[in-house]
């Protein structure tokens, strides 16, 4: 007879073969009863919505989202193509949203299916499917990105309202910058004789210096009969300026973000002391500050099955638990590698402190201090030297974060423009508070991405000579959740004033972090 483990191990095979399908939404029809509810008590599925599931971690704690939010995107694609076959695609303003690189999870998605009968869907953590029954568009109009069913990029901008270019102007811009010519628009606004919107585009993509496509748009139309006025959508103007010549909308989303984030810091920050003239005092400070700040971590790694899991469960060495042991010898590595690091770090500071710019200095030392700061862990076998070998190269997700970080071939493009942006900028402050935002939004690494970008921001820091500045365990809620509304709203107010208050209390002396 098979012993409990044996039967755990029978049933995560059947998991497995569905995992190597590519499959994440998981039907009821497709486990059988007594696999569906071995799975689901113990942890490795959950149900999402009557008779789906996707899976899961045995070690998430209860209510933990991380699951939920590194599934949704394939969750919904597949879900969606069972329900309707190719008969959906996204709304307007999620088809913007997709084609300029913000893959956030929304709380709610709306899908437009002539199948569709207006009705909702409820998924975990408040989030949930509007489906409309609406016509499609012409095919040649709809285009998969990543699998998901999408409006084109042109009939995209040619179909979003006019409150998008205020509620969302980062995605409407980054969107903008991919367009090279005005063919694709004038086709769809010839075809359907838009010159209300056509109107609305060309002040649009003259806001967004291209004012080769603006002049295309309104000489077109009025050539051809059409009385067009044309209007600014956007609020503001651009501050920078982007270039379409850029394959990738992650770069110039990051640009955009930069520009509208700058001002905010500078506001709330108190001006730079300058660097320091007593350069030895200023070094023996960061290392008096080595042992509380050496607390702070972030990391997450996706769930998978495997072999090697199932053969642990197979022979009842399985335990959802951690060992001790283990647990013991990772924190062991973990602190041996901070203090590696920290060193690196130190020598990266005393470079800037001798007149190096801080963002050439980074873009020289950031993989040296993670090598660092990993390298114990691979020398103990805790982990793979191809591990270090540089940027991730698969997905990675953050705890109960809807924020999606950048794919791996993004974080290519988006890794050398950050560096760009940090050695360009005459702002501490805004090196500081950025390097620190934008390295956890491209989350470049698999693991270690918090504590390298508390050491940027204290490289930053050091090159306006504030003081190294910890980012106290009790903050962590509010450390986590400004970072979240930053990527997930685009509101980086509360994590430039927590990240303000602590250097002003750094500053003024007052202990912010105690052990």
């Amino acid at each position: 007879m098979a012993s409990p483990s044996e039967k755990l191990a029978a049933s995560l095979e059947v998991l497995k073969i569905l995992q190597d399908k590519g499959k994440i939404a998981i039907k009821n029809s497709e486990l059988t009863r007594i696999h569906r509810e071995r799975l689901l008590k113990n942890g490795f599925i959950q149900e999402v919505y009557s008779g789906w599931y996707i899976i899961s971690s045995p070690n998430l704690t209860y209510g933990e989202s991380t699951s939920w939010y590194s599934s949704y995107w394939k969750f919904c694609e597949q879900y969606l193509n069972f329900l309707y076959k190719n008969q959906w695609c996204l709304s307007a303003e999620q088809s913007l949203m997709i084609h300029a690189g913000n893959w956030t999870v929304p709380k709610q998605l709306i899908i437009k299916s002539p199948k569709a009968n207006n009705f909702k869907t409820d998924l975990p953590f408040g989030t949930s499917l509007f489906h409309m029954k609406s016509e499609l568009p012409n095919k040649t109009r709809v285009e998969l990105v990543d699998g998901l069913r999408v409006l084109s990029l042109a009939s995209t901008l040619s179909t979003i309202s006019s409150n998008t270019y205020t509620q969302n102007a980062t995605d409407v811009r980054t969107a903008l910058s991919l367009i090279k010519s005005s063919s694709d628009i004038l086709a769809i606004l010839l075809d359907e004789g838009q010159s209300t919107i056509a109107g609305r585009l060309a002040g649009a993509f003259r806001n967004n210096n291209k004012d080769k496509i603006a002049d295309e748009i309104i000489k077109t139309m009025k050539g051809l009969g059409y009385d067009v006025r044309e209007s600014d959508p956007f609020n503001q103007k651009l501050k920078i300026t982007i270039s379409s010549k850029d394959a990738s909308p992650y770069v110039n989303r990051i640009r955009i973000m930069w520009a509208n984030f700058r001002e905010i810091i500078i506001n709330h920050f108190p001006k730079a002391p300058g660097l320091p003239s007593a350069k030895e005092n200023f070094i023996r400070t960061i290392n008096q500050n080595y042992v509380t700040d050496a607390y702070h971590s972030l990391s997450i790694e996706r769930y998978q099955v495997s072999p090697e899991l199932i053969e642990l469960v197979r022979n009842g060495s399985w335990n959802h638990k951690e060992n001790e042991a283990d647990r013991k010898q990772r924190d062991a590595m973990a602190a041996k590698g901070y203090w590696d690091a920290f060193q690196m770090v130190e020598k990266s500071i005393r470079k800037v402190l001798n007149g190096a710019n801080a963002g050439e200095v980074l873009n020289d030392d950031h993989s040296d201090w993670f090598r660092a700061l990993f390298g114990p862990s691979v020398i103990s076998g805790i982990l793979k030297p191809s591990d270090l070998a540089g940027y991730r190269n698969n997905q990675v997700y953050i705890t109960n974060s809807m924020h999606v970080p950048l794919n791996k071939d993004a974080v290519r493009d988006a890794m050398p423009e950050l560096m760009d942006l940090l050695a360009q900028e005459s702002e501490a402050s805004v090196r500081a508070v950025l390097g620190h935002f934008i390295f956890v939004f491209i989350h470049p690494y698999m693991d270690g991405n918090g504590r390298m970008a508390r050491f940027i921001m204290n490289l930053m820091l050091a090159s306006g000579g504030y003081p190294w500045t910890v980012i106290p365990v009790q903050e962590r809620s509010k450390y986590m959740n400004s970072l979240e509304e930053a990527s997930v709203n685009l509101n980086i107010k509360p994590f430039v004033e927590l990240i303000s208050h602590l250097v002003n209390e750094t500053m003024k002396g007052t202990p912010v972090a105690t052990i």
